[in-house]
């Protein structure tokens, strides 16, 4: 069934871009196009947190056990809409991913601080401290799905739906990509929330779309309508 709540459809669209499939995580809470797919209420920890969906997702990929924190949550959010909807038809330069959050890498910075601020037993992690950037975050979806095309990490004090859909609608508008990944991953200790939605062109969106999801249009409102759902 679709989404009641949605209030851009497909069939209503002529042209321009159109939201095929999101996901997002917060309190312990996985949402996939409007369904529940996870929740537990007694997780404390982060960890817990997105080692459990990890596994329950049966997702398979080594690497995820060495990220930090925010490329944890960013690999998550975008495997859960990608699991949904796949871009394997477009070129990897076709492909572009915007993500924003309001701590840039903070969360991992503080651990790395914890490294080098004893100058007795000044031993700086190498694993910590290449994770010190909030794009590195975009590296690591990148290189998983591999999208070579337009990226940026975006800081603002809050999510700012008329800022990620500023940014996303003019690359669309130049044409230098045909699909993006767009949203908000946010991490501060054992706190996360992270969104994470595909925009498409409405033609190409059309086929192999989700099954039981009608897609939205891409706008600033319905951007921050799942930004809002619990």
């Amino acid at each position: 069934m679709a989404d009641a709540m949605q209030p851009s459809y497909t069939r209503k669209i002529k042209m321009g871009q159109i939201i095929t499939s999101y996901s997002h995580l917060h309190d312990n809470k996985v949402i996939v196009n409007g369904r529940i797919i996870f929740y537990q209420e007694n997780i404390l920890k982060f960890a817990d947190f997105v080692k459990t969906v990890f596994k329950q997702e049966q997702f398979i990929y080594p690497r995820f056990y060495k990220m930090d924190a925010i490329s944890k949550l960013g690999f998550l959010a975008t495997e859960l809409v990608l699991k949904e909807k796949t871009i394997e038809g477009y070129l990897p330069e076709a492909m572009g991913i915007v993500l924003s959050n309001s701590s840039a890498s903070l969360d991992t910075d503080i651990a790395h601080n914890e490294t080098i601020k004893d100058r007795s037993s000044y031993f700086p992690s190498p694993s910590v401290f290449v994770y010190t950037l909030p794009n590195i975050a975009i590296g690591e979806v990148c290189i998983k799905n591999k999208i070579k095309g337009e990226n940026a990490f975006l800081i603002s004090e809050a999510f700012d739906g008329k800022l990620l859909f500023d940014y996303v609608n003019e690359l669309f508008k130049s044409k230098r990509v045909e699909a993006c990944l767009c949203g908000w991953v946010e991490v501060m200790a054992n706190n996360c929330n992270a969104m994470v939605a595909l925009v498409e062109n409405t033609g190409a969106a059309l086929d192999g779309r989700s099954s039981g999801f009608e897609p939205m249009l891409f706008n600033e409102e319905n951007l921050n309508l799942i930004m809002t759902r619990n």
